[in-house]
């Protein structure tokens, strides 16, 4: 009985190692996407993504087929994924809390308008009386019109915008990454 057991705990920790496993290396720069019940193919969109890219960084694309602002909010809050490219109001409400990463220094902010937003910025000041400083920057990057996201099957109508989340690991990658996505048709 003892000798069956003890096969049966070695089997299941193998099996475990196995499986730890099998989901093969973590891409270096994740791009998320959440539409409005716009249907995308994932598959093609991380295709496309490796054809403009390259080898390195990898990369690769995870959609999500409804919207779910609490699936949004999970995506956000376990900060795997690298750029997020998701619709308008929820990009502005990201950006109008702050914290976001600015990308004035790889875009014009001129070319992007819908992409500047009014924001508080980290001052360095941990002084809780202190209003936190409003400016403007460039956070975000329309990505309806782009060869990108239509060839990946969005049709729609909504503005979709596309934002470095402020956590990711590879945010120069990232930002170079939003550069070659953003190309327009």
């Amino acid at each position: 009985m003892r000798k069956k057991w003890l096969t049966g705990v070695l089997l299941l920790a193998v099996m475990a190692v196995a499986l730890v496993g099998c989901g093969g290396p973590k891409a270096d720069v994740m791009v998320f996407i959440m539409t409005n019940n716009i249907p995308v193919d994932g598959d093609k969109l991380a295709e496309d993504l490796k054809a403009k890219v390259g080898e390195t960084p990898t990369t690769d694309v995870m959609t999500s087929p409804m919207f779910s602002m609490d699936k949004l909010f999970v995506e956000l809050a376990a900060g795997d994924s690298d750029l997020f490219v998701v619709p308008k109001e929820q990009f502005e409400a990201f950006a109008r809390q702050g914290g976001l990463v600015i990308l004035d220094e790889v875009f014009k902010a001129e070319d992007y308008p819908g992409g500047v937003v009014e924001a508080p910025v980290d001052t360095g000041s941990k002084d809780s009386k202190q209003e936190p400083k409003l400016e403007k920057h460039l956070y975000g990057i329309p990505m309806n019109d782009t060869k990108w996201l239509k060839d990946g099957g969005y049709r729609g109508k909504e503005e979709m915008y596309a934002f470095v989340h402020p956590r990711s690991k590879q945010v120069e990658e990232t930002k170079e990454i939003l550069k070659k996505l953003s190309v327009k048709e």
